[in-house]
């Protein structure tokens, strides 16, 4: 196999972005992507990817670009006749988006695994990356908080992040196995390239995989991170909560500690450079540039200054 792809870690919305960006710099099919599978839940009996299906309509071009998520120039007419039927409203899910979690679940019926169905999926929306989910076992992502534990899918929507996380469980991560190909994968990339997610329920949920640590950490050399954290704040999402909820100092320095074992590159926001000096006496080579990702041109020039660092 080549050693001329790149290795991507990602969420969602974030890593969309970004990715979306790379995509435009480098041919996507070098672009190799695992992503975070501890958001997926099941609802209205359908098997639904949060993270797996940002990125695959992202790629597809055809993402809702002003919500970051679900199908542009959506209906939510069988969602509307849904609420007579089941008790909850707080999960918009699109006529469109509904068709692609239909084929999703009809296929686990038939036998196939989250690797299978995600590439079938893929190669039916015409995109020329290779989407992995971090894993084939079932993992599922919960939040307490002073009220209730709940899936981080609810914290997320329902509640929009408001309430304190007193506690983060991942279920399912212990006995989970990393899909069969990353561990080959992290070893033979040209680069390794964390994007701007979640650094505790995205990209820590595919770290907390048995494996994956160690064997990044043995080419930490070609390993680059990019903070989600500007200026002591989340562009979008519950980053800050949950790093506090750790102990965490909520900025970029506080991401960088969290990665210090698997990192020799990070990027950070020029509005973070006072940061600069403090992040590499972690040993790790820091640059600061423009990562706040609010047009296609920012996207892709955050995406080409990530290519062009040497590693």
């Amino acid at each position: 196999m080549s050693n001329n792809y790149y290795l991507i870690l990602a969420g969602g919305v974030g890593a969309a972005k970004f990715i979306e960006g790379l995509a435009n710099v480098v041919d996507p099919s070098l672009l190799k992507i695992v992503i975070n599978t501890g958001d997926d839940i099941e609802l209205y009996g359908l098997k639904i990817c949060p993270d797996i299906d940002i990125i695959t309509y992202t790629l597809a071009n055809i993402i809702d670009k002003q919500k970051g998520w679900g199908v542009q120039d959506e209906s939510f007419n069988c969602l509307n006749a849904l609420t007579k039927f089941y008790d909850f409203k707080w999960f918009n899910l699109g006529d469109k988006d509904l068709a692609t979690h239909i084929f999703r679940t009809d296929l686990f019926k038939k036998g196939y695994n989250k690797t299978e169905i995600t590439s079938i999926i893929c190669k039916r929306l015409g995109i020329k990356s290779q989407l992995i989910p971090m894993s084939n076992d079932d993992v599922q992502t919960f939040i307490r908080t002073k009220t209730e534990t709940m899936h981080f899918e609810k914290y997320y929507i329902k509640y929009q992040c408001e309430p304190d996380v007193l506690e983060i469980s991942i279920h399912g991560i212990d006995k989970a196995k990393p899909e069969k190909h990353i561990i080959e994968y992290i070893k033979g990339a040209k680069k390794i390239i964390i994007c701007p997610s979640n650094p505790i329920v995205s990209i820590g949920t595919i770290l907390g995989l048995y494996g994956i640590k160690n064997a990044l950490k043995k080419v930490k050399h070609k390993v680059i991170g990019i903070s989600p954290i500007i200026e002591g704040a989340t562009v979008k999402g519950p980053a800050d909560k949950l790093m506090k909820c750790l102990g965490l100092e909520v900025s970029c320095i506080g991401v960088a500690n969290y990665y210090k074992e698997i990192l020799s590159h990070f990027v950070i926001d020029n509005r973070d450079g006072e940061s600069k000096p403090e992040i590499e006496d972690l040993g790790i080579h820091t640059y600061c540039y423009d990562t706040l990702m609010d047009s296609i041109e920012k996207k892709k020039a955050l995406a080409q200054f990530v290519i062009n660092i040497e590693v």
